[in-house]
């Protein structure tokens, strides 16, 4: 196993890579993961090193202590009122969250505790997300007399309207089986199986062709800001390219062969 971490902020997060699969391990448990500007520039170095580094294949997002995330550090930003840190925090959160989406690696969010406003809009970001069946969210900056707008812009691409309206504008809590119905997580597990649920998830991504999941993930993302027909014309294309690629040739040969496919990058 191999771990790492940036030089002058290991203590902000914890980095595990083993067999092809990252773990990014929020870890200021005493503020129970709050999202410092410190917490946010370590994030965007390990998500860049980790999207350049073929080796690794999935990532997880965890975190240590109590709770997942309950978004930014608010006493942080109590004592640094002023429109270049609020408004740089702000930004570095919202690239944060797209690098996470255009990384070409499937991230999958590992959630217990709360997740709540910036921590509950990591969980959205992330392509999949696996919850201890006694984690709640919320996008509850309503209640400070702050609407979560950042964290909207990831809630809304995850479940309805009206569900995504109700979060940001009651503030309340939903539970995991709420958060699985509405299609903010993929699946739920007791407290105890979190993290076999979590392996799973990710053993079974680690056992697709990488290129292949890459370029879907990418066209995945890009096809949602499209009307249909633009999105069919990519689609056509995409699936044109994988399928005169080495990867389609030896998963369809397997197939017909009815042999178990062999992938060039395993």
């Amino acid at each position: 196993m191999h771990t790492s971490a940036p030089a002058m902020k290991d203590e902000m997060f914890l980095r595990d890579d083993t067999g092809g699969l990252a773990t990014l391990t929020l870890n200021r448990p005493k503020q129970f993961n709050a999202l410092s500007m410190d917490m946010l520039d370590a994030l965007q170095a390990a998500l860049d090193d980790i999207a350049a580094d073929p080796a690794i294949r999935v990532v997880v997002i965890a975190a240590n202590g109590k709770a997942f995330c309950p978004g930014h550090d608010l006493k942080e930003m109590l004592a640094n009122r002023t429109q270049e840190f609020v408004g740089s925090l702000f930004d570095n959160c919202c690239k944060v969250m797209m690098s996470i989406t255009r990384m070409p690696q499937p991230v999958i969010a590992r959630v217990h505790g709360i997740a709540t406003a910036a921590g509950c809009q990591l969980v959205a970001s992330c392509d999949l997300a696996v919850a201890s069946s006694d984690a709640r969210f919320a996008t509850s900056g309503v209640n400070l007399g702050l609407f979560c707008a950042t964290p909207g812009v990831a809630l809304s691409r995850n479940v309805s309207r009206k569900q995504a309206m109700e979060m940001l504008m009651t503030g309340e809590f939903i539970d995991a089986a709420t958060a699985l119905q509405w299609g903010l997580i993929n699946r739920v597990a007791p407290p105890d199986q979190l993290d076999s649920a979590v392996r799973e998830l990710a053993d079974l991504l680690l056992s697709k062709p990488s290129a292949v999941l890459a370029a879907g993930k990418k066209f995945f993302y890009r096809q949602l800001e499209m009307d249909m027909e633009p999105a069919y014309k990519l689609a056509s294309q995409v699936i044109t390219n994988n399928m005169l690629g080495p990867d389609a040739l030896e998963g369809v040969s397997a197939f017909v062969e009815k042999r178990q496919p062999k992938w060039h990058d395993k």
